[in-house]
């Protein structure tokens, strides 16, 4: 079975047997037919993102996908102006490569929390921030690590061993630990890898399908499983929550990462896409609406109706 089909087969599971969340079927179908259907051309935002030559590019996306989690530190990280927790990391890291150039694979490897602090603007004493700014040292140790250890310290070179296919990528990344997003839930794994599709897809768009973003399955991607996706869900009434999970997110309670109820949040919220998708007959990918319904949380609107889950995981 393929990495994604075992995602798929796994969310619909959980989703069948889920306790804390359900997705509301009967709204699926005119859901999707919103404007979802209309924009489901992504696109990267060049302003607050690196662009360099083809490798330089492909470098910092797979960078930044490695450290792009962290959403339930993120009410205590020092923010640009303006900026969320996922374009304030993007931004600095965006900086640190036009400063200083790609970072080379020894660097990443021995990189430390408090170089990571020093590129992203975090304070020591904030000590929230400084165990995230700890984990993404770890995350990007790892991938200096393998990067030297199979791949000549050469990012296009471990692109290039996925043969095209974001699949293989998946499977690549997934070497790294803080990239093997996999939880367990009444005895049965339940793969994500949220951060791995997301590479694949980045590199797609950043590279427009070409070189380096040249991927041939990209439509067999799921949705990008975090936080967010699941909250526009919500908010829009396709998924919904039993009051004692309502209530906790609603007072911005941490839910405990790999739970039972958080497990259900990310994997109804991949089932619902999946069954929107269904409805829309081939017409928008995963990868396309994952697109549209990300960019609609960031909306105020979204923002302010209610809070979305906070969870300190590694993996969004």
């Amino acid at each position: 079975m393929s990495v994604t089909e075992s995602i798929r087969r796994a969310c619909e599971t959980v989703a069948r047997r889920a306790r804390f969340v359900r997705i509301d079927e009967g709204r699926v179908e005119a859901y999707a037919l919103l404007p979802l259907e209309r924009a489901i051309a992504p696109s990267v935002d060049w302003g607050r993102h690196y662009r360099g030559d083809e490798a330089g590019t492909a470098a910092y996306f797979v960078t930044l996908d490695a450290i792009n989690f962290g959403s339930g530190y993120f009410p205590h990280l020092a923010k640009r102006e303006g900026m969320s927790g996922y374009f304030t990391v993007a931004v600095s890291l965006k900086e640190e490569f036009e400063r200083n150039g790609v970072m080379p694979a020894k660097r990443l490897a021995g990189i430390t929390a408090a170089e990571c602090a020093g590129i992203f603007g975090q304070e020591a004493g904030n000590g929230a921030a400084m165990e995230l700014m700890g984990l993404f040292a770890g995350a990007l140790n790892d991938l200096g690590r393998l990067l030297l250890a199979k791949y000549d310290g050469r990012v296009e070179r471990m692109i290039g061993a996925a043969g095209r296919s974001a699949e293989k990528l998946v499977e690549v990344l997934a070497e790294m630990p803080l990239f093997r997003d996999v939880s367990e839930y009444e005895g049965m794994a339940v793969p994500f890898y949220k951060r791995a599709q997301l590479t694949a897809a980045d590199l797609s768009i950043a590279l427009e399908g070409r070189g380096l973003g040249a991927f041939e399955d990209l439509d067999r991607l799921t949705i990008f499983a975090d936080n967010l996706v699941p909250h526009v869900l919500r908010v829009d009434g396709v998924l919904k929550y039993d009051d004692g999970l309502a209530g906790r997110i609603d007072r911005e309670e941490l839910i405990a990462a790999g739970s039972a109820e958080e497990v259900e949040i990310r994997a109804c919220a991949v089932h619902a896409v999946e069954l929107m998708r269904a409805a829309l007959g081939g017409r928008a990918t995963a990868m396309g609406l994952d697109y549209v319904l990300w960019n609609r949380g960031q909306e105020r609107a979204y923002k302010a109706i209610k809070p979305r889950h906070r969870a300190r995981s590694v993996y969004y």
